[in-house]
């Protein structure tokens, strides 16, 4: 009897996960992104900003180039929520060991992320409202 509930458990577990990791949306957001649009607090950030960054996601991993300087971490997803929820982990440069909780949306070759720099909690929608540390930005997709 406790095999049976052990090896149920199991794969109520598995499907848990699977069901709030999307697959699909893993393999689209792969590849090199250039901001298009950012907010931050509000305020839209300059072009002269926005060429200098780039974003690289590849599976589970990101690196953000920002001014030269790299910042690269974690990343997963929550395809479960309502805009869909991403959590940013940094490992190496300037935000390693925070995290960030984020919201995503993907359609072709534009990529929407809303993040908390706070990192209080998740934003609930695409908006960057004064006074605050929610940084909106759209990328779109860099061909190589």
């Amino acid at each position: 009897m406790n095999k049976i509930f052990c090896i149920g458990l199991a794969v109520v577990t598995l499907l848990t996960a699977c069901s709030r990791t999307n697959p699909n949306d893993i393999e689209r957001l792969k590849g090199t992104w250039k901001p298009v649009t950012a907010e931050l607090g509000g305020k839209q950030l300059p072009a002269t900003v926005l060429n200098s960054i780039s974003l690289k996601l590849d599976s589970n991993r990101y690196e953000v180039i920002a001014d030269g300087s790299p910042d690269r971490g974690d990343y997963s997803l929550d395809a479960a929520t309502d805009p869909k929820g991403m959590t940013i982990t940094g490992t190496e440069g300037p935000n390693k060991g925070k995290s960030f909780p984020c919201i995503y949306e993907i359609q072709g070759d534009t990529l929407r992320i809303c993040y908390d720099l706070s990192g209080a909690k998740r934003p609930a929608e695409f908006k960057s409202a004064p006074q605050t540390k929610i940084f909106l930005v759209t990328y779109g997709r860099k061909r190589e």
